[in-house]
Formats: structure tokens, sequence, C-alpha cells
């Protein structure tokens, strides 16, 4: 076993071993990293068991009430230094308008889950070779961010001390924040940094801009971050600071993303053959 013969020019036979055992380790790990057509029920379980232990997790940090206000009084400062602490301004101007504060809560609280859904679903469908790939930024992404939280506890600023920020959830009793009202017991208050509303969107919106083709739908992408930057500030739930967290940690996944597959996802192939059972060889 583990060895073929051969016939030389000579008629004599000769005994060569299979690469085996020096190729097992190689190939494995070649097999791991080459995309592969999703299967749903794999993925559906994957991305249920994923945000069930983020959520989890995310919620099990202390709430360390004490050094989560010194840090959001610090951001706060520091943003003053830099001249763009203006989120008081753009919170309080939001807030007079009652239709657009009250729309950019439902925002906050819906449009966070279902257009990274409906990002997913699309690339599962149409996009199936690069499916993981990005799909592993997202994770990777997610991944780090529970590390920010843990080392960084940080409040919003509507829970500052004498920060003067409106919690539009609270003063117009819409249902826009689980950090909110009635249901704020069941989410860590003090886990803002990063933001991964802007982590998520961003995600969304360079997959879309970098794989749609319609031109209005790629301009969408890009607007969709952006939009949602201005919603994470105008409902007093982030700083610009946690956004840029945010961002960083993004640029994160892609760069787990990129040395794993050796290509950012929308360079890798489209579409890739179905699974094919191994079968082993005939001897």
């Amino acid at each position: 076993m583990g060895e073929t013969t051969v016939t030389t020019p000579e008629g004599r036979a000769e005994a060569v071993p299979y690469p085996v055992a020096d190729d097992m380790g190689a190939g494995f790990l070649r097999r791991l990293r080459t995309p592969r057509r999703p299967r749903l029920w794999f993925e559906i379980l994957l991305i249920a068991v994923s945000y069930w232990t983020y959520s989890l997790i995310r919620n099990a940090v202390p709430e360390q009430k004490a050094e989560a206000l010194r840090n959001a009084d610090w951001i706060w400062r520091a943003e003053q230094v830099l001249g763009i602490a203006v989120e008081q301004s753009v919170n309080h101007a939001v807030n007079s308008v009652t239709w657009l504060i009250v729309g950019m809560n439902y925002y906050y609280a819906t449009l966070h889950f279902v257009v990274t859904l409906g990002v997913l679903v699309w690339l599962y469908r149409g996009h199936p070779g690069r499916y993981a790939a990005t799909r592993m930024v997202l994770f990777a992404t997610t991944g780090v961010a529970l590390v920010g939280y843990y080392l960084y506890p940080l409040a919003p600023p509507r829970l500052m001390n004498g920060g003067h920020f409106v919690d539009t959830v609270m003063v117009h009793q819409t249902w826009g924040s689980m950090a909110s009202g009635d249901l704020k017991s069941m989410s860590n208050q003090y886990a803002a940094m990063p933001s991964m509303h802007i982590g998520w969107s961003l995600w969304c919106g360079l997959t879309i801009f970098a794989l749609a083709t319609v031109p209005w739908v790629r301009v969408l992408g890009l607007l969709y971050p952006t939009l949602t930057l201005v919603v994470i500030v105008a409902t007093a739930n982030h700083f610009w600071l946690d956004a840029l967290g945010g961002m960083l940690c993004l640029a994160f996944g892609y760069g787990v993303a990129r040395t794993w597959y050796g290509a950012l996802p929308h360079a890798l192939p489209r579409v890739v053959p179905q699974r094919r059972p191994l079968v082993p060889k005939q001897a």
C-alpha cells in the first residue's frame, strides 16, 4: 500500500511511493481555501448560531458603567479638540422634525439586520463563488468587535452625564433600539465602540458596489452606510469615532479574508463547480 509499480526502459519493475504523506496536509489546506458552492442548510444554521453567539457574548460583557462614562467623556473631549464634536447639534436638529427622527429610529432598529441578510441571500444566489469569502469578512469584523466591547466599554452619547443629548427612542416612544426603553435590559448599554451598524452597513455597501452591475444599485450601495452614519449620530447611539472603530474592524475582516483566500472576495470567481463526492481511484 502506498506504492505503485512502474517499468523502466530496461524492463525492470521498480516500486515508486505515492507522495500521499507529503501532500496530504497541503492538499487538505488547499481544499479549505478553495471557494466552494455554499450549502443552504449549513449557511442558515451557521448564521443563526453565529448571531446567537455574538449576542450572548456581547451582552455578557460586564457593563462597566463608571469606566464607560469616563470613556464617553474622553471621546467627547477628543472630538472637541479635533473639531468634529457636532453630534449634539445633529441630534437636536433632527429630533425637532418628528417624522424624520421617528423614521430614523425604525431605520436603526430594522435595516441593520434586514439589509445585511438581504445581501447575504443575494450573494448566495448570484455569487456563490464569492459567498464564503465575503461572509468571512463579515464574521471576522464582528468577532474583532467583540474584543472592542470587552476592552473598551463606552457609553453612547444619550447616556452621558450632562451630555444634553436626546434619547430619541424614549422621547418619541418608538422601538428604534434595544438599548432604550423596555428592551434595554436585554442589551449591553455600554458596547458602543466599535459601531457594528457602520461595520455591517459598510460591508453591505462595498459588497454591492463591487459586485452589482446596475449603476444606480451601486450608488445605493454607497449611500446606505452614509445614511447609516447620519442615523447613528442623530439618534445619539454613537459618536463619530465609534464609526471609525467599525471601519477599522471591517478593514481587519477584509485582511483576514485576503490572507485566507489569497484575494479579496470580489476578485474570486463568481461561480464554482458543484461539490462532487470523493470517489476512490480504481487500482
